[in-house]
């Protein structure tokens, strides 16, 4: 029983022992004096159990109809499937001329599987365990911020990290985050290490192909053909937990890294890229972790460094007219006219952007 059912009873139960009188009774129970009588004379016939209400473990008489409620959830898997309870309560009443509280249409599309609570959309993200050999994985990541605070323009700071001692590998300051200024930092980290196993990134256009019309399996961007070149494998977060090495890095950086340039009075990129070797030597002596395993899973480059500018350039194909002319970036381009350039007339020729 509830507390106020119990209270009835205990007053009712003075009043039938004589210890109080009906009028009293009425005025502590905010009741008529005339339904306190009715009520002593059903607990006279019935019992305690009389005080109960009459609808307990009943459907209210006001609920919204089965019918009606079927009718709503149709309503809002065909034309609302992705709004949430309020806003599609207001488009229901908009559109429809049906009133339904909010609560009560969360309640109905939460046991239709048309909404989750916010418990239910809470996403647990286990820490990944850290890969054993330094070389093994090495997160990338662009970091967009004021470097140089008030000193100079915004840039981006391209980062490297390995994941298993979280050493910083490769550091440049590019006016933005493009595949070329990606590829400048990869021929640096090639020069400096050798090939990693694999390469760690987010969804960004520069490292996967995100248009859902195209084929991933088919195509590839110009970053991802050229780590396959080079036989290095390119993996794509789908969270930034997942690259949490590098998110983690970045705010340090965007913390100590400005305040040092600052100390330095450094605020232009040439001046801040001669700056970084020093400053990543001292902040990997003092941050850089142990790895579990002490082997070096670099590879030897083994590619002439004519070779690796080809590889780790923008590549296009385009066709040559009938007037040995190649069309690239709205220039024209002459080719000398010979028997092997007449042959390829027609067909596409390859670019290199380097």
């Amino acid at each position: 029983m509830s507390e106020r059912e119990l209270q009835r009873i205990e007053v009712l139960a003075q009043v039938l022992d004589g210890g109080l009188r009906s009028a009293t009774a009425a005025s502590l129970l905010g009741l008529s004096q005339r339904q306190v009588q009715r009520l002593l004379g059903q607990v006279r016939n019935e019992g305690a159990m009389a005080v109960r209400h009459k609808l307990r473990g009943r459907p209210s008489n006001n609920r919204v109809s089965a019918l009606k409620r079927d009718y709503i959830l149709s309503l809002i898997r065909s034309d609302y499937p992705d709004f949430g309870p309020t806003l599609a309560a207001e488009k229901l009443a908009e559109r429809h001329g049906i009133r339904i509280s909010s609560e009560s249409l969360r309640q109905w599309m939460m046991a239709a599987g048309l909404w989750h609570s916010r418990k239910q959309r809470h996403r647990v993200h286990q820490p990944r365990l850290r890969r054993q050999a330094f070389g093994e994985l090495i997160q990338i990541d662009g970091s967009d911020h004021r470097w140089f605070e008030d000193r100079g323009p915004a840039c981006t700071l391209l980062v490297f990290i390995d994941d298993a001692t979280g050493k910083l590998m490769q550091m440049r300051f590019v006016p933005s985050e493009t595949t070329e200024a990606y590829f400048m930092v990869v021929a640096d980290y090639l020069r400096d290490y050798g090939r990693p196993v694999a390469f760690y990134s987010d969804k960004h256009s520069i490292f996967r192909i995100n248009r859902p019309e195209v084929h991933k399996e088919q195509a590839m961007t110009q970053f991802g053909r050229a780590l396959a070149e080079l036989n290095i494998e390119i993996l794509c977060a789908n969270s930034s937990q997942a690259k949490g090495r590098v998110e983690r890095a970045n705010r340090t950086l965007q913390d100590r890294l400005v305040k040092e340039l600052r100390l330095a009075g450094i605020s232009d990129m040439e001046a801040a890229n001669a700056f970084l070797p020093g400053f990543m030597a001292r902040h990997n002596e003092r941050f850089a972790y142990t790895p579990a395993r002490s082997d070096d899973r670099h590879r030897p480059l083994n590619v002439p460094a004519s070779r690796l500018r080809e590889i780790l350039c923008i590549r296009d194909q385009r066709r040559l007219s009938g007037n040995l002319v190649v069309h690239y970036e709205r220039r024209k381009f002459i080719l000398d006219d010979s028997e092997h350039a007449r042959s390829a007339i027609g067909q596409y020729v390859e670019t290199y952007a380097c």
